[in-house]
């Protein structure tokens, strides 16, 4: 797929991933729902196999490959949950997989991907110099490159939770999603508004670092300093050279939105505590946008709960009410 991806594209996708991907269930967030005075419903991509949505791009992405190029092994660079994804589909094609990390990924995520059978390269202190190892393992090792977010085939596995949202739910005035290199946001949008023009679909990034967020708002591709952050799973560049995702957010989101790594915190303590769901921060930063009031809700409501790979002692320790450190901060709801 060469070309912009378009709705036949995630149709098409949405058939090939069904062996690997599951449909996840669309739920009512009572919580959130008494706080907004509107209906607020969670989409659950925490129950996918790997925690996390990024199961949907990678297996469309590797499913379309050649039997030559699968034979030649995949890598990619990750800030988790992409590696974690593209590992668990190699191993149920029986393909190679490495997977390059910057120092910032946390070891936890780290480890799951490795427990995955693949290996684990740990690349300098941002997402760029995770890339530049690809780009090296590319032209050095003949490994096929899994994008993890500007690529047609990953977009089109994404946008097929756009269209089990409109099937479920076609009364949806808005989706709020996390927004980090556009895959997510810009493939929901594609499909959601093919299907229902009107609807408003809103990205939400972490205060710091939020690349796609500063480009948009630059007109063009710029990069960010990467700083440690609950939304850990958030960073990283665009790419000066992106392709396909910046073009789609600039045409299809209706708006997008910071929060502070305390809206996280709260986000975070609050869908485990009321809506009894455990969330990463880069899931939380929906429902933080919410919580907050940066997001004025019109009607039905979905909230993308995008992965569930947090840090246990994190985890803890926010259920607790204690402060997590984050780089040189202390962090408290």
């Amino acid at each position: 797929m060469n070309a912009s991806p378009g709705l036949a594209d995630i149709l098409d996708a949405r058939r090939r991933i069904a062996p690997i991907a599951l449909r996840t269930p669309l739920l009512r967030a009572e919580a959130l729902s008494r706080r907004s005075g509107q209906d607020v419903f969670l989409k659950l991509e925490t129950m996918q196999p790997t925690g996390a949505f990024k199961i949907r791009g990678a297996a469309n992405a590797l499913m379309r490959l050649s039997p030559e190029r699968r034979h030649r092994g995949v890598v990619c660079a990750s800030t988790g949950n992409h590696g974690r994804a593209v590992a668990f589909v190699a191993g149920r094609l029986g393909m190679r997989a490495t997977v390059c990390l910057s120092a910032l990924v946390p070891e936890a995520k780290a480890a799951a991907i490795a427990a995955l059978g693949a290996t684990v390269r740990r690349i300098g202190r941002s997402q760029d110099e995770a890339m530049a190892e690809v780009a090296r393992a590319v032209a050095a090792e003949g490994r096929i490159e899994v994008p993890p977010f500007d690529d047609p085939s990953v977009i089109a596995g994404q946008g097929t939770i756009g269209f089990e949202l409109a099937e479920d739910l076609p009364e949806l005035e808005a989706i709020i999603v996390p927004l980090s290199g556009g895959g997510l946001a810009g493939g929901i949008a594609l499909a959601a508004k093919a299907l229902r023009p009107g609807i408003r679909v809103i990205g939400v990034s972490m205060e710091h670092g939020a690349a796609m967020r500063e480009s948009l708002a630059a007109g063009r591709p710029v990069e960010v300093e990467e700083q440690p952050s609950l939304a850990d799973s958030l960073g990283g560049g665009i790419g000066r050279d992106n392709r396909w995702t910046f073009d789609l957010c600039r045409r299809l989101l209706d708006d997008a939105v910071l929060v502070s790594e305390a809206e996280i915190y709260r986000a975070i303590a609050h869908l485990l505590l009321e809506e009894r769901l455990v969330a990463e921060g880069a899931a939380a930063v929906s429902a933080a946008a919410l919580l907050a009031g940066k997001v004025q809700l019109r009607g039905p409501t979905a909230l993308i709960l995008s992965g569930c790979n947090l840090d246990r002692h994190q985890l803890a320790r926010i259920a607790s009410g204690a402060s997590v450190r984050i780089g040189d901060r202390e962090v408290r709801g």
